[in-house]
């Protein structure tokens, strides 16, 4: 987490008291007038912003972990959904480090939960499969199966995928991958209208 960066957006008095006490000795913090400059930096990565009431429309837009600062609690229900937290004034300083501290364990905690795989990003925590924009509820068998796949490049064995997802031993015989597979690649291809998700050949199972 060391890495962070804390964006303070639209109020330099805030800003300046965070430098000055050095509130944030390991972070890196930055103060931002221009919006569209503030988001652009955000979305590179590894940046929490602070944002005063509603500083546009566009907030429900962003992906960047993100504190709201409110003066009412309307602006929190109408936002809390959208933000990783809020925060209402009148506030202390060391509330405020509170928030930031459990923003950020928020953000790295589910950075962690996420696993590329071949275009599409498996939550783990959510037990879901996403790609542009679509999004496909799994159970848990078949997020522990293509965690499987996000670890090899090679093609994973039947025997393999019974030890690791339902452990079981070598010999069993059950055709409970087989249906597994035939189901996941329906909802698969009903969803997201990719015949091609799960391939097989001699060597075994790969996408």
């Amino acid at each position: 987490m060391d890495n962070f960066s804390i964006s303070i957006f639209d109020n330099k008095i805030l800003f300046q008291i965070i430098k000055e006490i050095k509130l944030f000795s390991k972070y890196k913090i930055n103060h931002y007038e221009d919006l569209d400059s503030c988001v652009k930096d955000a979305e590179k990565g590894n940046h929490i912003v602070v944002f005063f009431n509603n500083p546009s429309d566009k907030i429900n837009k962003y992906n960047f972990p993100s504190i709201l600062v409110v003066k009412s609690t309307s602006a929190i229900n109408k936002f809390s959904n959208i933000l990783n937290d809020e925060i209402k004034v009148p506030f202390t300083i060391f509330d405020f480090k509170k928030k930031i501290i459990s923003a950020i364990a928020k953000n790295e905690f589910k950075k962690n939960s996420l696993i590329n795989l071949k275009g599409y990003t498996i939550d783990k925590n959510e037990r879901k499969i996403k790609k542009n924009n679509l999004e496909l509820q799994l159970s848990e068998k078949e997020v522990d199966f293509l965690i499987l796949f996000s670890e090899t490049q090679d093609p994973i064995k039947r025997d393999l995928v019974l030890k690791k997802v339902w452990n079981y031993s070598d010999e069993t015989e059950t055709h409970t991958v087989e249906t597994h597979i035939h189901r996941l690649r329906k909802k698969i291809l009903d969803k997201f209208n990719d015949s091609n998700f799960i391939k097989n050949n001699k060597k075994g199972y790969y996408i």
